[in-house]
């Protein structure tokens, strides 16, 4: 460990001491791949386990996505997340407070989102100081991570919590390299470029990939590449994962500043001891982690718009959305209903591929001549399903009142029929017919009443 950590050392002081510029182009990026593989072994040693979260670390992951909490020591991690989630996490004025992670839940717009106070980090802990290594290998679990800073000195931490975390092979707000690479037994390294190149040519590219003992391959640039970004391809052990800026603490901070620090892209000023702002934390958190809610529509019922189905923005498909359910339920796919923005007319009959949006609501039907009653959630009270079960038991009773136009009573099945699904469309029959006030009924003549009294001999 010390032998690698020295000379990742030499490496970086090389770097500094070398001038960017065409000439220097090669060698920097010889010595970007050296230093890439040297970072490797750190994360993953020769022995292995050695790159794992550890004991004490790690936890099981719950919900529809896990945000994790990074940061300095007592920056106000632990009470972000306590007033967050109202889970307690232990909070002092000294460094280190936290030593484990600590988990919480939150429910916001239907979906569970599970959130985790890491320990403080320090500059080093990509190099195993102060257990960053551990910390930072929980965070590249998460599908959100917000860096939480003091806004008193917010660049000078932000700078070195981005360093610790990109040397752990995790890359903040960026899309992966637009870059085509496959390896191939022989035929040397082709180059291809779809636009002009700044940084690499081909002299460059074969010095990086022969560092990887990689001499056949097909590289395609689709767009203005650097070095790293062509490391980052072949080392492929990279994380993308998005990133808000909490700049805590705005309590000691003037309105001017805070105006300033308002326009920084990324970031979200707020206070964890006042709960000032955490409406606008909240909604950059739902905007970062690109959740999408499908509703279920059991078949003759309305949709269930209490436990939606809650999918990645990278897997929206019908497909996506049975396998989330259940794996078995693919199997019996026939076809599906979906409601909502992806479709033109409502509802439209798709295939396990249609792609889904926010709010959309589906409907699935089986090819065994089963339909989908209920989703995760229990099934809905009936109303049909409760008269048919409270009032066709009961005896055939005359009505003591006048007949109404909508609703003719007869002998039999039929009528009792008629006076559940009357019930259901119109409450004022129910009313009238079922114990009604005397507002709502009709007065009883001397004629009706003997005609019934006929009509029952």
């Amino acid at each position: 460990m010390s032998g690698t950590l020295a000379k990742i050392a030499e490496i970086e002081a090389e770097m500094a001491r070398t001038q960017k510029n065409k000439a220097t182009a090669h060698h920097l990026g010889l010595l970007k791949a050296r230093l890439a593989k040297l970072r490797r072994e750190l994360i993953t040693p020769k022995g292995g386990g050695g790159g794992g979260p550890g004991e004490g670390f790690d936890v099981a992951k719950t919900g529809d996505a896990r945000i994790g909490f990074v940061g300095f020591p007592s920056v106000g991690k632990s009470t972000l997340l306590s007033n967050l989630a109202g889970v307690y996490s232990e909070v002092a004025a000294y460094e280190f407070t936290t030593l484990t992670t600590v988990p919480g839940v939150i429910r916001y717009k239907g979906a569970k989102i599970q959130l985790l106070d890491l320990p403080g980090i320090i500059e080093g802990a990509k190099d195993g100081k102060g257990r960053g290594r551990q910390v930072i290998a929980v965070a590249r679990t998460c599908n959100l991570i917000l860096i939480v800073l003091d806004v008193l000195k917010p660049l000078g931490h932000k700078k070195i919590i981005e360093n610790e975390l990109e040397g752990f092979g995790i890359r903040l707000n960026s899309k992966p390299p637009n870059i085509g690479f496959k390896k191939k037994d022989k035929g040397g390294i082709n180059l291809t470029a779809t636009c002009p190149q700044s940084e690499l040519d081909t002299e460059t590219v074969k010095s990086i990939l022969a560092e990887y003992k990689i001499h056949n391959a097909d590289v395609t640039l689709r767009s203005d590449a650097t070095a790293d970004d062509l490391i980052d391809v072949v080392e492929g052990n990279r994380v993308y994962i998005p990133c808000i800026y909490v700049l805590n603490k705005i309590d000691q901070i003037s309105i001017e500043e805070l105006d300033i620090i308002y326009k920084v892209p990324h970031c979200v000023p707020i206070s964890a001891h006042h709960r000032w702002n955490f409406d606008d934390l909240l909604e950059k958190i739902w905007d970062y982690l690109k959740l999408v809610r499908i509703y279920t529509k059991p078949k003759g019922q309305l949709p269930d718009y209490t436990s939606p189905v809650v999918l990645p923005y990278c897997k929206t498909t019908v497909e996506d959305f049975c396998m989330k359910i259940h794996k078995n339920l693919i199997k019996d796919f026939k076809y599906a209903l979906v409601w909502g923005s992806s479709v033109k007319h409502n509802p439209q009959k798709v295939g396990k591929d249609h792609t889904l949006e926010d709010e959309d609501v589906i409907q699935i039907s089986l090819s065994r001549s089963r339909s989908l009653v209920s989703l995760e959630s229990p099934p809905r009270w009936s109303l049909s399903k409760f008269l048919e079960e409270m009032i066709l038991p009961l005896p055939i009773l005359r009505p003591p009142i006048t007949r109404t136009p909508s609703l003719s009573f007869s002998r039999g099945l039929p009528a009792r029929r008629e006076l559940t699904d009357a019930l259901i469309s119109n409450t004022g029959i129910m009313d009238a017919s079922i114990g009604a006030s005397p507002s709502h009924s009709t007065p009883v003549t001397q004629s009706s009443t003997h005609n019934s009294e006929r009509n029952g001999e």
